[in-house]
């Protein structure tokens, strides 16, 4: 798992992630965006699209 470097409110100020690298996390269904690269497949989403952190 990677973090992009965040997010920004309308004043530009860069909000924290709640999440952090080697979080579990719930994503919908359908949420995301997967790819594969050479064999690996990876889900990329905003932090709009977690649904829960669980442990």
């Amino acid at each position: 798992m990677s973090l992009g470097t965040g997010k920004r409110d309308d004043l530009g100020r860069k909000i924290a992630f709640e999440v952090k690298k080697g979080d579990r996390v719930l994503v919908s269904k359908y949420g995301g965006t997967e790819i594969k690269i050479d064999d690996c497949e990876f889900k990329i989403l905003n932090v709009e699209g977690i649904l829960a952190i669980v442990g």
